[in-house]
């Protein structure tokens, strides 16, 4: 089978990672991928939110399979015209997308579906928006309405922070996606992520997560698209993901297919649990990075078989086969970040980690320059490792970390705190 994944970061290396362990992957293309992927795949320089080019690369290259890892391209309906062209595709419709892309959308989608999520409310005028918040007090979620790839979202402590926030979102600071700004109730309890397959009516959990936001150890200072990630999530017992499913997931995914936008793909559900209970922070409609990393770490070849499954609109006939083994993944980042940082910084020992099934450095923002490896982004590699528990993989990874000569970067030493340090 030849297989396209669209995307760049580390989400989609690991993908690629997990489609090359399946015997069915014959040809693996990634586009526009980046060093790191490039050392395990072919890549291609396209223009991923093009549908029509998308489209016919697709056919130049007698592709059987693609895979979308980010938002943007679901947004821009690549699926939709894939789909429409015959090609079997893993991401849903820019309809259906809409769950991730229109915060507006989805706090709508889940009050007709009763689905438990924070109060909230809309707003495209700014003195509307504060009078709102003055009258709400802090602490306040002030989120730009749009895709503004996972930094649209402050946790205000107080009013004054909060009006700043919708300043700053209506002010466009965050392009289109702040023409209009969610204000949510801020929801205590522990944070947690749970990713199912759906197949338009059919819906199969395949894993949980938690990730850390914060960019500073013991989770503060501004927030990022993620500094580290475990899995599986303590928090996420039996008996609330079975809650998760029956009052959330399943109620949504009844809806988007009532109102003829069947939902295909990977929904990832943000959860806020507080005494057992769940409640829908946010969806996203694709693998979450680098949440995707110790997902794809944990399941291996098996992660291909479920993806083609689900596109296939086969999942009811599909089983996951869980080792009781535990993944972490450690986000090394250059100097700065979230704020401004510098590029091109060089990187150096990577050569002695051999990549296993127990351990990858996955590559989210790097490139080569005169045969150097060098960073180009914020988040720039996922040291990931497997253990028999939590302590072990987190060793592991840390010693990994420990081995990677970047002066330039920086990682957190606490990820799994919450679940290792009380």
């Amino acid at each position: 089978m030849n297989i396209l994944i669209l995307g760049s970061g580390g989400r989609e290396h690991a993908l690629a990672w997990a489609a090359l362990q399946n015997p069915k992957c014959d040809r693996l293309i990634v586009a526009p991928g980046n060093a790191g992927i490039a050392g395990i795949a072919e890549v291609a320089k396209l223009d991923i939110e093009d549908a029509e080019t998308v489209a016919w690369f697709v056919a130049e290259n007698a592709v059987d399979f693609v895979i979308i890892g980010p938002e943007a391209p679901l947004a821009k309906g690549v699926a939709d015209l894939l789909r429409a062209s015959g090609v079997t595709v893993f991401g849903p419709n820019a309809d259906a997308a809409m769950v991730e892309t229109s915060k507006t959308f989805t706090k709508e989608l889940c009050d007709v579906a009763g689905a438990p999520t924070a109060a909230w409310a809309r707003f495209d005028d700014a003195d509307a928006a504060r009078d709102y918040v003055t009258a709400q007090g802090a602490p306040i979620v002030v989120k730009a309405d749009g895709l503004a790839a996972g930094k649209g979202v402050i946790v205000a402590e107080t009013v004054d922070a909060a009006h700043a926030a919708i300043d700053d979102i209506l002010g466009g600071q965050f392009g289109a996606a702040g023409a209009s700004v969610v204000i949510e109730e801020f929801m205590q309890g522990e944070e947690a992520s749970f990713f199912v397959l759906v197949d338009g009516t059919d819906v199969l959990p395949i894993g949980t997560a938690q990730d850390h936001k914060r960019v500073g150890e013991g989770d503060t200072g501004p927030n990022t698209g993620g500094m580290g990630a475990y899995s599986p999530a303590p928090v996420m017992t039996d008996a609330v993901a079975e809650r998760a499913l029956d009052r959330i997931i399943r109620p949504v995914v009844d809806e988007l297919a009532r109102r003829g936008t069947p939902y295909s793909g990977v929904l990832y559900a943000g959860l806020m649990i507080a005494d057992g209970q769940p409640r829908l922070v946010e969806f996203n409609a694709r693998f979450g990075d680098p949440e995707a990393q110790v997902l794809m770490m944990r399941l291996g070849a098996q992660a291909l078989d479920l993806m083609q499954a689900c596109a296939e609109g086969r999942l009811a006939e599909a089983r996951v086969n869980w080792a009781d083994d535990h993944a972490l993944t450690v986000v090394m980042a250059a100097e700065g970040y979230p704020g401004s940082y510098e590029k091109g910084t060089p990187i150096g020992g990577l050569e002695a980690l051999t990549g296993t099934s127990s351990q990858m450095v996955f590559h989210a923002g790097t490139a080569l320059r005169d045969g150097k490896l060098v960073a180009s982004g914020g988040r720039v590699l996922n040291v990931t490792a497997r253990g028999q528990d939590l302590q072990q993989a987190r060793a592991r990874a840390y010693a990994m970390c420990d081995a990677i000569d970047w002066p330039g970067g920086f990682f957190r030493r606490d990820i799994g705190w919450r679940a290792l340090d009380g």
